[in-house]
């Protein structure tokens, strides 16, 4: 019948997600064991009485924060997104938290339509430890040579064959070709971070790179060395993993940013 159109029953939602991930196995349900997934499909059946499953943008490590990632899900319930994220942050445990929720278009994909990915890692560049930032930072007691650690950064930049800062990049993968952004150092007192965006990651891509930065900032590897390593396309050749704690997911970029309406426009 002209002018009458077939809707949906189910409502699909964005969340922007905040974590400690410290205490998780990662983001991607694991059979017995605690993870961010886990957590926010238990707080959505305990708000919505609903069975929902939920994809997200960026499948974090064990261990690894995040600041800004993106969730989504359908689910039948009319709630507005703000009472929605009020109530879903009841349910969270302590250590996730709802930032921002949205309604968006049923063609929304959270995975398919982020066009790039930011991620931290922090560094405590001191020859003592801290116990408040422990969970948050990796640390390295030699000064580092922060001007060294950006020369070579800058070679990671644009599109290149990064299996040598995979861990464990087997068949399943159809290709270890990324496109970085962004690749920076950064000091502020004795905290160190690096900052890189791009398209998407390979496992550990950003903990790797970050593992051979320090060796170079240390001098313990040249800048023409840690090129090296990105033109051998070998995996696993960039060395030492730098461990979980330091690593943060900051932001995921839309092509059009979620509305204040609560709508997203793609």
């Amino acid at each position: 019948m002209q002018g009458v159109r077939l809707i949906s029953n189910l409502t699909k939602m964005a969340l922007i997600m905040e974590y400690d991930g410290s205490g998780y196995y990662g983001f991607q349900l694991q059979a017995n064991l605690p993870t961010i997934q886990g957590g926010i499909e238990k707080a959505l059946l305990k708000l919505t009485g609903e069975r929902v499953r939920v994809l997200a943008a960026s499948r974090t490590d064990s261990g690894v924060h995040a600041l800004g990632q993106v969730i989504s899900f359908r689910m039948k319930s009319l709630l507005t997104p703000q009472t929605f994220a009020s109530g879903l942050n009841h349910y969270l445990p302590r250590d996730i938290a709802v930032k921002a929720a949205h309604r968006v278009s049923d063609a929304f994909n959270v995975r398919r339509h982020a066009l790039s990915r930011e991620y931290n890692y922090y560094i405590l560049n001191s020859s003592v430890r801290s116990p408040i930032r422990a969970g948050f930072c990796h640390l390295v007691t030699g000064k580092l040579d922060i001007l060294a650690m950006n020369r070579a950064a800058q070679a990671l930049i644009g599109e290149h064959d990064f299996a040598s800062f995979a861990t464990g990049a087997g068949a399943e993968l159809k290709s270890t070709w990324r496109r970085v952004y962004q690749a920076k150092v950064e000091k502020d007192g004795e905290l160190v971070v690096f900052n890189m965006v791009a398209n998407s990651f390979l496992t550990h891509q950003v903990r790797n790179t970050v593992g051979a930065l320090v060796r170079v900032g240390l001098g313990k590897m040249t800048a023409g060395e840690f090129h090296s390593i990105i033109e051998a396309k070998k995996p696993a050749l960039a060395g030492a993993t730098a461990p979980a704690r330091g690593l943060c997911l900051m932001k995921v970029n839309y092509k059009n940013h979620f509305g204040e309406n609560g709508n997203e426009n793609l």
